[in-house]
């Protein structure tokens, strides 16, 4: 048997090559360290601008007007909750309440009714579906302001100005265009054999949406419902507009934060920033609350449809 000897040239060129690859790997190593530093670092600073803001404005409602003209986030010299009872004394109560009262009937009626018809798009086929869906989703693209005179002399016809139900009724068409959006996709991920398996059960339409398509798809309920939450919550600029008495004897059905407009009008030339951001605070802890208790859902939510 013979035996080749390679040359020194090479022998060291092969050792060179066989280097080239850790090199790389180290090389990458260090570029994914970098960006998660990055990230990271990008991530921290987010954190802190959402936070510091909710920080000052709770800090800011057990601390008189002097304190919060001195140092923003000094704390303050006696933990009272004066503020808050006054705030509330003043109509943020009653503002909470209606707020409160219309999103009972406004937020599950939104689910059910953008879940019934995102099903209907998503699993069955017929003649002008794409159409109709289309025609939904073309309802997220516009600004509300462009609907705001159409839609205040509609509900003045239907004679629901500054009515809980008129103001219920805009907020689902209102919400309706992304519940679809999102739902739609949601259903078209869910298996086709657990719809074949209920339908040779001889399982109703009806009995397999509500039984069988909206139990798996409670993540992505959970994820829109919280949305709806949010948004509607939130929600300014129609209740300005519907929700104004129309007469002397008209009562004041104002939401949270048309409230919130009203108690800074309260205020004229006396300064009681103490209670305004007792209001702020009031209006912020459910919503926080909510989101804090359910975000795992709503992670859960926004990524089962891709990993599926």
């Amino acid at each position: 048997m013979t035996t080749v000897t390679k040359a020194p040239d090479e022998a060291s060129a092969e050792r060179t090559d066989r280097k080239k690859p850790a090199k790389a790997g180290r090389s990458g190593g260090s570029e994914g360290a970098v960006l998660n530093v990055f990230s990271h670092g990008f991530l921290a600073v987010w954190a802190l601008l959402i936070v510091l803001p909710l920080v000052w404005l709770a800090l800011g409602s057990f601390k008189t007007d002097g304190q919060i003209g001195g140092s923003a986030l000094s704390w303050p010299s006696n933990w009272h909750f004066d503020a808050f009872t006054r705030a509330w004394d003043k109509g943020i109560g009653d503002y909470f309440g209606n707020t409160v009262i219309v999103m009972v009937f406004s937020v599950p009626l939104t689910m059910l009714l953008g879940s019934m018809a995102a099903y209907v798009l998503a699993r069955y086929p017929f003649k002008g579906n794409r159409i109709i869906y289309y025609f939904f989703v073309s309802g997220a693209m516009f600004p509300v302001f462009l609907a705001l005179v159409p839609l205040f002399f509609m509900v003045k016809r239907l004679d629901m100005l500054n009515s809980y139900q008129g103001l219920i009724l805009v907020y689902i068409a209102y919400s309706m265009p992304f519940t679809v959006f999102f739902m739609h996709s949601f259903f078209r991920t869910l298996p086709t054999a657990v719809y074949e398996a209920a339908v040779i059960d001889g399982a109703s339409d009806t009995r397999i949406f509500f039984q069988v398509m909206l139990p798996m798809a409670k993540p992505g309920l959970i994820s829109v419902g919280i949305f709806n939450v949010l948004g509607q919550w939130n929600q300014y600029i129609l209740p300005a507009v519907l929700m104004q008495p129309q007469t002397g004897s008209d009562p004041e059905r104002y939401m949270l934060t048309q409230g919130l407009i009203q108690l800074q009008y309260q205020m004229g030339y006396e300064t009681d920033l103490p209670v305004l951001f007792a209001g702020v605070t009031i209006a912020m802890i459910p919503m926080l609350v909510v989101y804090l208790s359910f975000q795992r859902q709503i992670q859960a939510g926004l990524t089962s449809a891709t990993l599926k």
